[in-house]
C-alpha cells in the first residue's frame, strides 16, 4: 500500500488520519478539502448544531465538551492531528451532542458533511480508518470519564497537558485557570493547586496564562495510567 507519506505521522502540522491515507486515495479527497484556520476559544458546534462541516486538525485541537448546566462545563474528549471533530457525521448523525472549542488555535483540513458521507460509503481505507478512528475516540472518551472520576487533579492535570502537547507539538501554550476549570471539571482553586503541584516538582512553569513543560518524562511518570492506554490506542489505529 503505497501511502501519502508515512513519515509525518506523528509530526505536527500535519493530519495524521489524511496522512495515513494511500496516495491516491488521499489525492482523490484533496479537492473536497479546504484548509481553514481554528481560532483559540471558537466554537464550532454547539449542542443540537447541524454538523455542516467536519474538521481534520493539523496543528490545533479541539475540545469536546458536555455542558452539565449553564455554568458546569466538562470536557469529555480531545481531537487534534490523529482525527476528526463532527465523527458523528460518519455514524449517520446530523447534529451535534457536544459543544466543539477550539482548544489550541492553528489550521484544520475542512470537509463538508456531504462528501464524508460520500466518501465514506465508498468503503475503502477512509472509511476503514474512521471505523478505527471511532474506536480510538471511545477509548479516551471512557479512559478519561474513568479518571476524572477517580483520579487526583494533579495528575489529571499531568495526563491533559501531556495529550495536549501530543497534538500540538509545543512544550509551550496559553492556558487560563478559567479554561482549564471548565477542561478538568473543578474550580480554579482546583486547578490552581494542582498547577502549583506540578510546578513544585518543577515539571511545568505556570505564569501568566501559559504553561510550559519543562519535564516530560517526569510528566509522563506523575500522570496515571490512563495516559499510556489513551496514547497506546492512538498509535495503534494510525499503524
Amino acid at each position: 500500500m503505497a501511502f501519502l507519506n508515512s513519515s509525518t505521522n506523528g509530526k505536527p502540522g500535519v493530519n495524521r488520519l489524511l496522512a495515513t491515507l494511500p496516495k491516491n486515495e488521499y489525492q482523490r479527497l484533496l479537492p473536497k478539502l479546504t484548509t481553514v484556520s481554528l481560532i483559540l476559544g471558537e466554537e464550532l458546534y454547539e449542542p443540537g448544531d447541524v454538523i455542516k462541516y467536519v474538521y481534520f486538525p493539523n496543528d490545533s485541537i479541539v475540545s469536546l465538551i458536555s455542558e452539565l448546566s449553564e455554568t458546569s462545563l466538562l470536557e469529555v474528549g480531545m481531537v487534534g492531528n490523529e482525527g476528526m471533530a463532527g465523527l458523528a457525521v460518519f455514524m449517520g448523525v446530523g447534529t451535534s451532542s457536544t459543544s466543539a472549542l477550539v482548544q489550541g488555535s492553528g489550521t484544520a483540513m475542512r470537509m463538508s458533511s456531504a462528501a464524508v458521507r460520500t466518501e465514506a460509503n465508498r468503503l475503502g481505507n477512509f472509511h476503514r480508518l474512521l471505523h478505527r478512528y471511532s474506536h480510538s475516540l471511545l477509548t479516551q472518551v471512557s479512559q478519561s470519564a474513568a479518571c476524572n472520576r477517580f483520579h487526583l487533579v494533579d495528575v489529571r492535570l499531568a495526563r491533559w497537558l501531556l495529550m495536549t502537547n501530543d497534538r500540538l507539538g509545543l512544550e509551550e501554550f496559553p492556558l487560563t485557570q478559567a479554561f482549564l476549570s471548565s477542561m478538568l471539571g473543578v474550580r480554579r482553586e482546583g486547578v490552581s493547586k494542582a498547577a502549583g503541584v506540578l510546578q513544585a516538582g518543577k515539571l511545568i512553569r505556570y505564569s501568566r496564562g501559559v504553561i510550559t513543560i519543562l519535564n516530560r518524562r517526569g510528566l509522563e511518570a506523575k500522570s496515571c495510567h490512563c495516559y499510556a492506554i489513551i496514547k497506546a490506542e492512538t498509535d495503534a489505529y494510525l499503524n
